[in-house]
């Protein structure tokens, strides 16, 4: 049973999200929070697998209550669900540490399995989407640091280093695979052994990650 706890300043909008989750099997909500504290506090007492979070919220907003969830080192993952399509405050939580995020106005299906796929350890934005989330604003928002400082980098052999980067472009699988002339499976180790290297939860921190270490380039 996967547990969500919502966070959101929206009455309706929480009410809305509960009775979803309340009719999928395997789905079941065990709090529902207005503001970011809240969220942060019943994260840490109720430890959901998920997190539906809400980014412009009163006092404490969704952005700093995703990092203090995901800085705990606890088990829950973040789902933003935002209104904001694309844009630097989508792009900020993903940096802080959510797993993905959905608009709000997505397709209950669609929401559905995000939540699936967030509580699996699956990334919910698809590598091409996230590329170009950064390609529109991390010229705004990031600042290269040299590949060999950065954080895990310098402990990739030279393939994983090769994997880093072609992730980073937003490649999936198949096209890793298939520029490298390698097996799925054997991609798929790569990715993992890269993912544990660096300490990326999931792809979408792995492409942060990449940008931040200066091995992916935004294009001009």
């Amino acid at each position: 049973m996967t547990t969500v706890l919502i966070a959101d300043d929206q009455p309706l909008q929480r009410m809305g999200f509960r009775m979803l989750i309340e009719g999928t099997p395997g789905l079941t909500p065990v709090g529902e929070a207005s503001h970011g504290g809240e969220a942060v506090r019943l994260a840490a007492e109720l430890r959901p697998d998920v997190v539906l979070m809400d980014i412009r919220m009163p006092g404490m907003d969704g952005l700093e209550a995703t990092r203090r969830i995901v800085a705990s080192g606890g088990r829950t993952r973040v789902l933003i669900v935002t209104t904001f399509d694309l844009d630097e405050y989508a792009y900020e939580g993903l940096r802080v540490g959510a797993s993905g995020f959905l608009l709000k106005d997505a397709r209950p299906e669609e929401l559905v399995a995000g939540i699936q796929a967030v509580a699996t350890g699956d990334a919910v934005v698809a590598p091409s989407l996230t590329r170009r989330l950064l390609d529109a604003y991390a010229h705004q928002v990031l600042a290269p640091t040299d590949a060999s400082n950065a954080p895990g980098v310098q402990t990739l052999s030279d393939r994983e280093r090769e994997v880093l980067i072609a992730i980073g472009k937003g490649w999936n699988n198949t096209e890793i695979a298939e520029h490298f002339v390698l097996t799925e499976s054997t991609v798929k180790k790569h990715v993992g052994r890269v993912l544990a290297k660096i300490g990326a939860r999931d792809r979408i921190q792995a492409v942060i990650m990449a940008y931040d270490a200066g091995l992916v380039r935004t294009r001009p």
